[in-house]
């Protein structure tokens, strides 16, 4: 069945991944993006997938976006949350900006998106939200407590909202990907990632199209039954 799905932080890396599995899957994708134009336009013209421009950490501008999506396309029925920043640095030396940055977009883009969909998803007693975390979420990660924080929050946010939406048809469910072949990761010193790579079992960086297969998996009216779970896609780096 075609369905409605907007994915944040979708023009690149493991969001446009996502964005291309779901159009292939039958679904009608809107992406969503912050500051990198460039790149916006360049996938909406490879892939003729719509792009819209809004800031995930200011309230207002997904409730006006989404609206904007729902005119245009329809009712959003899958909502990826996938728009993330980093900004790594030790606890000691951390800035508040440091800090709330991180937690704003990573974290509270999850909550935004989440509060300008979930009305409608109840009033139709459909709706499948992925929450993408992270590893680090999980295992922690030297250097990166906000970003840690905020993805193991969303681990959490997504179990409670799980809970919350069931009863309505709406599961919730969050990925923690390994280490994948972004742009993010590229821009790690190379020693320092030849050492990521050598620590993953499987011996490779993921593949964003491997997360984008789940997030498929997950969307599914097969996947029903599944909610308030975190898929670990790690290669065997860190196991619960």
């Amino acid at each position: 069945m075609t369905r409605t799905a907007v994915v944040t932080g979708g023009v690149t890396g493991i969001g446009a991944a996502t964005c291309i599995a779901l159009k292939k899957a039958g679904h009608q994708v809107a992406a969503t993006f912050f500051g990198n134009g460039d790149e916006a336009k360049k996938f909406h013209d490879q892939t003729g997938i719509p792009v819209y421009e809004w800031n995930v950490a200011v309230f207002d501008d997904c409730q006006r976006g989404v609206a904007e999506i729902a005119k245009a396309i329809g009712p959003i029925e899958i909502l990826v949350n996938n728009a993330g920043i980093t900004q790594d640095v030790t606890l000691h030396k951390m800035t508040c900006e440091q800090w709330r940055s991180v937690i704003d977009i990573d974290l509270g883009g999850c909550f935004n998106m989440c509060r300008a969909v979930i009305e409608s998803m109840r009033e139709r007693r459909f709706g499948r939200i992925v929450n993408i975390s992270s590893i680090n979420g999980l295992a922690g990660q030297f250097g990166q407590t906000n970003y840690a924080a905020a993805k193991a929050g969303i681990i959490g946010f997504s179990k409670s909202l799980a809970l919350e939406g069931a009863a309505r048809g709406i599961t919730v469910n969050a990925i923690a990907p390994g280490y994948t072949d972004t742009a993010m990761v590229a821009a790690v010193p190379q020693d320092i990632l030849k050492k990521i790579v050598a620590a993953v079992p499987v011996g490779r960086l993921a593949k964003p199209e491997e997360i984008a297969r789940a997030v498929v998996f997950l969307v599914g009216d097969d996947a029903g039954f599944i909610t308030g779970e975190t898929l670990s896609i790690n290669g065997g780096k860190y196991m619960q």
